[in-house]
């Protein structure tokens, strides 16, 4: 039985836990209030009828084949699907916010966040059918205004975190709270999802680019792209140590395959900054050079791998774990410095999420993260991407 697939039967059961606690509510008799407070009985009862539905998957592919002529009538057909789609996905994350262990569902970050959920949902139900091209371009300019919605939601959750983390760091330890970490994979897994299918739609309605299809590029060259990732990762490094050790890239630029490569972006910047990291602190006060980190990018009959290796020491076996938990982290926590009403910041360093939402990412179309370790020497981080793209998305 996988740790994956715990997630996703987790997350099912909460969706139907919820369900329950929205159906008693909804049936209460309670008097309409701000979505803040209590929802009103229409909502609840709409809620979880579409809680209660299932999600449609897509795979990378059917993204590629349904993009590559972007017409008015598959424009048409794509706001309808997500008229019909997003409503139930939407839906799902409520009923999930609503039913939190610990009390986290009561932290006001926790609050927000299901407000914007519940409000995403409300403006793609009142809608009207997408039935004629004006409708279509109305229904974009409502999934744009839904994903600025919705763009700091990972920061402020984190919050609601990590506030219940500083709650309950006497009583429990990081490994204590699996709920919590379950829940939080199936959350950003699905927001992963939720962002994509908007995302897509839009960038459909963009000035075409050469070798793009809405988002993904099919000739996306994973070594120039980790090569971008590795100069913003140095970057930070420099921003905050004064000097940052080298980083060695192998494998040809001239490969390509189709992927997003904002992903990509995203997962090698977090691996190469963690080592960049690790290397420097290690040899902070050396008179030893820090020995350059090593990039490598592979290419398989199914995945592209891409291997982030470094000698900074490594990780405890027996801490190994807990590098993919979202409330363990070893960076200074910026939730000192940032003000009530501030959502936070859009950069995750300090909160934890860096490894777990990457693996994520890579899980989304079909791959995965994986980390080894040598204590006293180094880590090795394997990211795995799936060059196919025929794997359905899994939804939790």
């Amino acid at each position: 039985m996988s740790a994956f697939g715990a997630v996703t039967r987790l997350a099912r059961r909460a969706v139907k836990q919820s369900a329950s606690s929205l159906q008693e509510l909804a049936s209460s008799g309670l008097s309409k209030k701000p979505v803040s407070g209590g929802l009103p009985p229409d909502i609840r009862e709409e809620i979880l009828e579409y809680s209660l539905r299932k999600q449609t998957g897509v795979s990378l592919k059917y993204m590629l084949d349904f993009g590559s002529n972007p017409i008015e009538r598959q424009f048409l057909l794509s706001a309808q699907f997500l008229h019909r789609e997003l409503p139930v996905r939407l839906a799902h994350r409520v009923a999930e916010l609503e039913n939190l262990p610990y009390g986290l569902s009561s932290k006001p970050q926790v609050l927000r966040v299901r407000d914007w959920y519940i409000a995403s949902f409300q403006d793609i139900r009142r809608f009207r059918k997408v039935k004629t091209v004006d409708d279509e371009q109305d229904f974009t300019k409502l999934l744009e205004a839904i994903y600025g919605r919705h763009g700091n939601v990972v920061p402020l959750l984190a919050r609601g975190v990590a506030e219940l983390r500083q709650e309950l760091s006497s009583e429990v330890g990081l490994n204590e709270l699996p709920e919590i970490h379950q829940f939080l994979d199936g959350f950003y897994l699905s927001r992963i999802g939720i962002r994509i299918l908007i995302g897509q739609h839009i960038a459909l309605h963009e000035p075409p680019r050469e070798n793009y299809i809405g988002m993904v590029c099919t000739k996306c060259s994973p070594v120039k792209v980790s090569e971008h990732a590795m100069l913003d990762a140095r970057d930070v490094c420099i921003r905050q140590y004064g000097s940052a050790p080298v980083v060695d890239i192998y494998g040809d630029p001239n490969f390509t395959f189709a992927y997003i490569p904002s992903h990509i972006h995203q997962m090698v910047f977090e691996l190469v900054k963690n080592s960049l990291r690790a290397v420097q602190d290690r040899f902070e006060n050396s008179d030893v050079e820090p020995p350059p980190i090593r990039l490598v990018v592979a290419e398989g009959a199914e995945d592209i791998t891409i291997k982030v290796s470094d000698e900074g020491g490594g990780i405890p076996r027996s801490g190994l774990p807990r590098i993919w938990t979202y409330l363990y982290t070893t960076a200074d926590s910026p939730m000192e410095h940032i003000g009530e009403e501030d959502p936070g910041p859009t950069v995750l360093a300090g909160y934890g999420y860096g490894l777990p939402i990457s693996r994520l990412y890579a899980r989304y179309f079909g791959g995965d993260l994986q980390v080894i370790s040598m204590q006293g020497f180094g880590t090795d981080a394997y990211l795995h991407l799936n060059r196919l793209g025929n794997v359905q998305e899994p939804l939790p």
